[in-house]
């Protein structure tokens, strides 16, 4: 048995999870982890949140020195049940359909169903997670859930029990867990199942129900209704899928799942296939976390069908792998709202960590230092950096890259030789270009949310500030511009210190720098009086 002396909630699941299976001692050697990736809509980054969640354990399974296997399950046997917001009202012909039978509309998949899920696959594969990715639609076809879809067939009397007994609904006391394609019109959701034949491993079945769908767009129900076609076809070549109440269960069984966590809007469902895995399917389901949604900024529920989508490659756009992987890891439950304007605060708790794991920052508290440090090692998917890491904090580098809008390679060089300078970088382990970057896009949608540093300043060092600008020529050469300084000083009666500490905190918005001279010969006079009077302005 292992003890649970990590404080670490993965290392907790992880604990768990292998306790529970030497109880049981049903011989499952390597140890999955699943987590479904919704194909109806463009995954948001709760989406991605989900993988990320499994893959904490998956790593706690394998630092236990257990063989451990995230499973990617593609949803993508789903019938379409809404056009997503943004989406052209010509995809409602396909509601009630399967989205991999749905032609891409962005024309670049196979299907609508291969196109929404290679955006998590994509994320996946940009932050280095180890998966096995399994599309519903393939599993179905080959058979894996053939026997446990036949014992949910012939059990559906009991099934239905359950689910009345848990939530009350009644419709599976006569209604089979089970959704044939139609081979006439290609719905999945109009059809009912009329008649099981086991032996054969074949249903027969109507296709004579309304399905109520929805155009997210135009904010109008799309109701659709079954085209009276009644026919047989066989459960066991993936001709169909299992109701969601039930499907779960069947892939738990058939896969050997150990672990899933889930969101708390679906702990019905989950609870529901609980039992019937167990009581049905004879096989105890896996160990659970249930976690909130994340919401946008103002409390509303990030969606991937109403428009509001903010996925993990909008985020990997403004941070890094490691600010994503600690926004999850960090706590693996609680409603948090999230905008792009939360991501400096994480790049900054990142290289914090960096700090602590390395001993440059001292904590106390020794219970907090080992969670930390053990943070760390999960931000780093455990693959531990032998020595500190660039830091640099994140409002810095958006000051300085936003007064330095000038070509990349360029703006490379200035900023490397200005932090270096300045005493903020000392290590690169990382990827300073990758950094600039990140700062560069996030000033082109945050603007507004950029923290300036300022200097209270009085009206002597003001004008002192003014003369500065105003003596400035173009073309001027770097070492007059410097001797430009100390006269300023000198005719103003000011201690040197200071004003180049206002100088540098106007034009960079930090209180050091490289030489004064040196730096408007890079940047332009222009530029340079333009900061410094703009400076002026907002200090007034």
């Amino acid at each position: 048995m292992v003890k649970e002396k990590s404080l670490f909630w993965a290392d907790q699941f992880a604990a768990k999870v292998v306790n529970r299976e030497e109880t049981l001692q049903r011989g499952i050697e390597t140890l999955r982890v699943e987590s479904g990736l919704g194909a109806s809509g463009i995954p948001h980054i709760g989406s991605f949140g989900d993988v990320l969640r499994q893959y904490a354990v998956k790593l706690a399974l394998e630092d236990l020195g257990f063989k451990s296997e995230l499973i990617a399950y593609s949803d993508d046997r789903d019938g379409l049940r809404k056009v997503p917001f943004g989406f052209d009202s010509s995809l409602e012909k396909y509601i009630g359909m399967p989205v991999t039978t749905i032609p891409d509309p962005f024309r670049c998949h196979a299907s609508y169903g291969d196109h929404m899920s290679s955006i998590l696959i994509d994320a996946m594969e940009r932050t280095g997670v180890e998966y096995t990715f399994k599309s519903g639609t393939e599993v179905y076809k080959s058979g894996v859930l053939d026997d446990a879809i036949e014992k949910l067939l012939l059990n559906y009397k009991k099934i239905g029990s359950i689910i009345r007994e848990m939530v009350g609904q009644e419709k599976f006391l006569e209604a089979y867990p089970y959704y044939p394609v139609c081979d006439n019109c290609g719905r999945i959701y109009t059809t009912r199942v009329t008649e099981v034949f086991a032996k054969e491993r074949k249903v027969s079945y109507s296709c004579d129900q309304e399905f109520k769908g929805k155009n997210q767009t135009t904010g109008l129900p799309v109701i659709v209704n079954g085209c009276s076609h009644k026919s047989e076809t066989s459960f066991a070549k993936g001709e169909g899928k299992l109701a969601w109440k039930v499907e779960f269960a069947a892939r738990w069984a058939s896969l050997k799942i150990s672990f899933e966590a889930a969101g708390k809007d679906i702990r019905d469902s989950v609870n529901i296939n609980d039992r019937i895995c167990r009581e049905v399917l004879n096989f105890d389901p896996p160990i659970h976390l249930f976690y909130e949604l994340f919401l946008e900024t103002g409390g509303k529920k990030i969606s991937k069908s109403v428009g509001n989508v903010f996925t993990a490659q909008d985020w990997l756009r403004y941070g890094s792998k490691k600010s994503l992987a600690l926004l999850m890891f960090k706590r693996a439950t609680g409603t948090r709202e999230l905008s792009p304007q939360d991501i400096p605060k994480y790049m900054n708790e990142v290289d914090d960590l960096d700090r602590i794991f390395f001993g440059e920052k001292k904590l106390t508290n020794e219970k907090e230092l080992t969670q930390l440090k053990r943070l760390y090692q999960f931000v780093n998917f455990m693959k531990i950096p032998t020595a500190p890491t660039l830091r640099i904090n994140y409002d810095t580098l958006v000051n300085l890259t936003k007064v330095l809008p000038i070509q990349k390679e360029e703006r490379l060089k200035v900023i490397s030789e200005i932090l270096e300078q300045t005493g903020h970088v000392k290590n690169y382990g990382e990827d300073l270009a990758e950094r600039i970057e990140y700062a560069a896009n996030w000033i082109g949608v945050m603007k507004d949310e950029i923290k300036t540093v300022s200097i209270e300043i009085n009206e002597n060092e003001k004008a002192a500030l003014i003369e500065f600008s105003n003596a400035l020529e173009k073309n001027m050469p770097a070492d007059e511009i410097q001797a430009l300084v100390f006269d300023t000083v000198k005719n103003n009666g000011l201690d040197a210190a200071r004003f180049f500490k206002i100088l540098y905190t106007s034009i960079l918005g930090i209180e050091r720098g490289p030489k004064i001279g040196k730096l408007t010969s890079i940047l332009g006079t222009e530029r340079i009086s333009e900061a410094v009077k703009k400076y002026i302005s907002n200090t007034a």
